[in-house]
């Protein structure tokens, strides 16, 4: 072989050598822990794919967990250092002081200070001035009831009217399940979050005047407590829900899917799975939230999709999230997703939501209007910054309450203990 031919030859492959590995690095991986209710992990990907192809320095990885990881070892990662570069949360405040602020980062702030309004001030720290963007809700929920239609035809019985009480609504929901042998009357997702709505509207105030958490005395919290366990003891709820869950969320979906449940707590979230997974086995709607003396509210909140500060590559993820806050591509995925904007240019332009079902549509015109009568309480306990640590406490103490391990009396003593030990701790 020629030397100068084998040394040319030589040099092309040192070349290639050297070249290859730089072109593989200038590829970013990111990573985004993501949890569904339905499809939306699905459509997600078909708008990260899209994004990809225009960006091909970018590669975004979805790691889909159960809800449980997000509530119960996201934060542990995140206290560790261990965190995604994004992540799906409903922890909003609790986690706050591990999002990273892209308000520097995006191409106009004012755009997402506009598209978001309020709802960024849920992800912000206590020590952030007011101008910091940490993220962007993907949806926002309402919580409400639901209710198998057929089941109320089937028994003759007439669905409750507007300005219907809780205990309208639970003596109707029991007529029904005597009257076709259903085994439950009603049910409520295990969660303090879901338990507010109904709180709020028997009256509980939740705050002091110094804006801390305080249901010492509070008549309507204890009200709602009540109602919640006095459906255990006579029957008319499933146990496994409260009773057996452990110590973590649990929700009563596959009940009410399967029709064993007449009347369903939950929240908009699950029009797009109950549309596929109940199809035309029943007439599912949603109905507006019961009332009680003092608002018929449910309770404001969603998923946000946020940075973490800890990524090594904060510029790139800010890149996806201005992507994805486009208000073509948020739209896109509210319609296909059936999820209520929480993006003020995508409502305010309307979403043509992407179904055939009677039923989907209606429950989402039902929580749409459902937003104008929410109550200020609610707002403000959802913007709450330490709102997870109530929220566990009453699901935690409740569930004692039910199984036999507290009275009703100490239950309420150790949610506010837990509450105030809590926020001494983090003090």
């Amino acid at each position: 072989m020629n030397k100068r031919f084998f040394v040319s030859l030589l040099m092309v492959a040192l070349l290639a050598a050297f070249i290859m590995p730089v072109g593989a690095q200038d590829t970013v991986e990111l990573r985004v822990t993501w949890y569904d209710d339905g499809n939306e992990g699905e459509v997600l990907r078909d708008l990260l794919d899209r994004f990809e192809a225009d960006n091909p320095d970018i590669s975004v990885v979805i790691d889909t967990v159960a809800y449980n990881v997000i509530l119960e070892q996201l934060p542990i990662q995140l206290q560790a250092g261990e965190g995604p570069d994004m992540a799906r949360v409903t922890d909003l405040g609790g986690l706050a002081d591990n999002y990273l602020d892209i308000s520097e980062l995006v191409a106009d702030a004012d755009f997402w200070r506009e598209s978001f309004g309020g709802t960024l001030d849920w992800m912000r720290p206590a020590d952030d001035d007011g101008d910091g963007i940490y993220g962007m809700m993907t949806q926002l929920t309402i919580t409400g009831p639901y209710v198998n239609a057929t089941l109320f035809e089937q028994a003759g019985v007439e669905l409750p009217g507007e300005g219907a009480t809780w205990d309208d609504w639970v003596a109707a929901s029991t007529e029904v399940a005597e009257a076709t042998g259903t085994p439950y009357a009603v049910a409520i997702d295990r969660t303090g979050h879901r338990a507010a709505g109904p709180a709020i509207s028997l009256g509980a105030q939740y705050f002091n005047e110094e804006g801390s958490i305080d249901i010492s005395g509070d008549e309507g919290f204890r009200s709602m407590a009540e109602m919640i366990v006095g459906w255990h003891e006579a029957g008319i709820t499933p146990q496994e829900v409260w009773a057996g869950a452990g110590g973590s969320y649990a929700a009563a979906n596959d009940e009410f899917v399967n029709a064993t449940v007449v009347m369903y707590m939950s929240g908009s979230w699950q029009v797009g799975q109950f549309n596929e997974r109940i199809g035309d086995a029943f007439d599912w709607i949603a109905v507006p939230n019961p009332c009680g003396p003092a608002a018929c509210t449910g309770m404001p909140g969603g998923a946000a999709l946020v940075g973490v500060a800890d990524t090594e590559h904060p510029e790139e993820v800010a890149r996806v999230m201005d992507y994805l806050a486009q208000e073509e591509v948020y739209a896109e995925f509210a319609a296909r997703t059936l999820f209520i904007p929480a993006h003020a240019g995508a409502a305010a332009s309307g979403i043509e939501f992407e179904t055939d079902s009677a039923s989907a549509a209606a429950a989402l015109g039902v929580f749409t209007d459902q937003v104008g009568v929410l109550d200020a309480t609610a707002f403000q306990l959802q913007g709450y910054p330490f709102n997870r640590i109530i929220f566990d406490a009453t699901r935690d103490r409740l569930t004692q309450v039910i199984v036999g391990e507290l009275t009703m009396d100490e239950a309420l003593e150790r949610i506010q203990s837990d509450f105030d030990e809590a926020m001494a701790e983090a003090s």
